[in-house]
């Protein structure tokens, strides 16, 4: 049975220290009986871990009960009788340590605040599926018969054209095209491809990253320098699919 959304939360507030006491020992008795939930809790241990080196501990205030405590042992000063009554040493003390309380307050709230800011960001990261990067598609007529590889990067709309296998067309020239209909209608150019690894940065920029990465490509030939009215001249001699090659 795998665990819940709440009780992996749990496991991570645990890790981290921030349950109330009472929250606290539930979840260690239910961790001694409840195997997922140990490994949840030794997990976001694991995931934790490097927070004590990326966020910089935060340094309480001065406690300045110790100032306040020794100026009340020191020897009263000599009062010279005036009308004005001095102001009482209570209400001194009473203002200080109120001030004191809500420096603690602020410097604990901080704290908490990086904290929860911190297990958010490891969550986030921790559960967050990777999109591949590198695509690339073999164009070939019949399987097992490659004839150009077409590598792509989803980010930088980064191309790259390399022939396998297709010899060097007398008189013509190749082209590529990227063919999505649903989303392009008609086939769209990407240029003549020499008999050298072409690559290109700006013919896939002006297309959504979806179409891309859904297209087919396909390879024409055509009159020497490439299609006269940018369409195909013909049916397309070798073809194929983008698929992942890594993260």
């Amino acid at each position: 049975m795998s665990l819940s959304p709440e009780d992996d939360l749990a496991a991570a507030e645990f890790a981290l220290g921030t349950l109330d006491p009472a929250e606290r020992a539930e979840i260690a008795a239910r961790r001694l009986r409840e195997p997922e939930l140990e490994a949840a809790i030794r997990a976001w241990e694991e995931r934790l871990a490097p927070l004590a080196e990326i966020v910089p501990p935060i340094e309480p205030p001065r406690d300045y009960l110790s100032d306040i405590q020794a100026r009340l042992r020191a020897p009263p000063p000599t009062v010279v009788a005036t009308p004005m009554r001095p102001p009482p040493a209570d209400d001194a003390v009473a203002a200080l340590k109120g001030r004191l309380a809500r420096w603690r307050a602020a410097a604990i709230g901080a704290a908490s605040l990086a904290a929860m800011l911190a297990i958010g960001f490891v969550a986030r990261e921790a559960m967050r599926e990777k999109a591949p990067r590198e695509y690339v598609a073999v164009l070939q007529k019949d399987p097992g018969s490659p004839a150009f590889a077409v590598t792509v990067n989803l980010d930088t709309r980064e191309m790259t054209v390399r022939p396998v296998s297709a010899p060097a067309p007398s008189g013509k020239s190749y082209e590529l095209w990227i063919i999505n209909k649903d989303k392009l209608g008609a086939p769209r150019s990407l240029g003549v491809i020499d008999a050298a690894d072409i690559t290109r940065a700006d013919k896939l920029a002006a297309y959504d990253r979806a179409v891309v990465a859904d297209a087919t490509y396909a390879v024409t030939i055509e009159p020497p320098g490439g299609s006269p009215d940018g369409k195909p001249s013909g049916p397309p001699v070798w073809l194929g699919k983008l698929i992942p090659v890594g993260p």
